[in-house]
């Protein structure tokens, strides 16, 4: 592993606190749903049928999602590369009385053996903030044959339109689609991937994956967030996220 695992743990034990006083409420309510409009599961059908399968949340936060998935039946494990966050994963996962196991460790090596998983999902997660090289194959080893990885990440297209001097998307095109990789944050927080979609599915294929929906989400605009990951009336117009669902030959 690089060091970026180990930024990136620095970042998101120094901004859990503020991250979950903003965001919490919206994940909370909203459990089972995706991306920063918080779009239904019951609409994409990403993850899909959970109960008495293997499920493993790669980076998950404070849990949520997995919380309402073990509520629906699944053997749920939420890894994180933030110990702060697992903090708060565990006091919900208490509140709620159901069972969740917990793992602190980076999404580069995650600690299970071969073949532990029926599904392994992430909402912005671990697929985020971890290079993808190194995730995706690391997740074909975890999973069975026949199962699923389901993802969500930022969309490239956001990424060439984000404007560093405003620290906002904008309508223009800010840097070059085919130079997109990791981008630090000059602040001292972490590191964030993102590639042109032809590379997810490069690499998903390369590794035994059929992609079974991909999908550009475009929200309502009568829709609200927390995240100031992008505007509203920017992501009805341009896709700000990109959802993957592919299955494990």
């Amino acid at each position: 592993m690089d060091e970026d695992w180990e930024r990136n743990r620095r970042a998101w034990d120094a901004e859990s606190d503020d991250y979950q006083r903003r965001h919490g409420a919206q994940l909370a309510t909203n459990a089972e749903a995706w991306g920063i409009w918080s779009l239904p599961e019951s609409e994409l059908q990403l993850v899909g049928d959970v109960a008495g399968r293997d499920v493993l949340e790669f980076g998950c936060g404070g849990a949520q999602w997995s919380i309402s998935l073990a509520r629906r039946g699944a053997r749920c494990t939420g890894l994180d590369n933030s110990q702060r966050q697992l903090d708060y994963a565990r006091e919900a996962i208490d509140a709620a009385g159901v069972t969740v196991r917990l793992v602190h460790a980076a999404a580069e090596a995650p600690p299970f053996a071969d073949a532990s998983f029926d599904v392994v999902f992430c909402d912005h997660g671990a697929m985020s903030f971890s290079a993808p090289e190194v995730t995706i194959p690391q997740v074909a080893r975890l999973l069975r044959p026949g199962g699923i990885l389901a993802f969500s990440v930022g969309h490239p297209v956001r990424d060439v339109c984000w404007d560093e001097r405003a620290e906002a998307v904008s309508r223009t095109l800010h840097r070059s689609y085919f130079d997109l990789g990791a981008f630090v944050d000059p602040d001292g927080g972490g590191v964030s991937h993102i590639r042109p979609i032809s590379t997810y599915c490069r690499l998903l294929f390369a590794v035994g994956f059929t992609i079974e929906k991909l999908l550009e989400p475009r929200p309502r605009l009568d829709m609200i967030s927390s995240y100031t990951f992008a505007t509203l009336p920017w992501a009805h117009d341009f896709p700000a996220e990109l959802m993957i669902r592919a299955r494990l030959c």
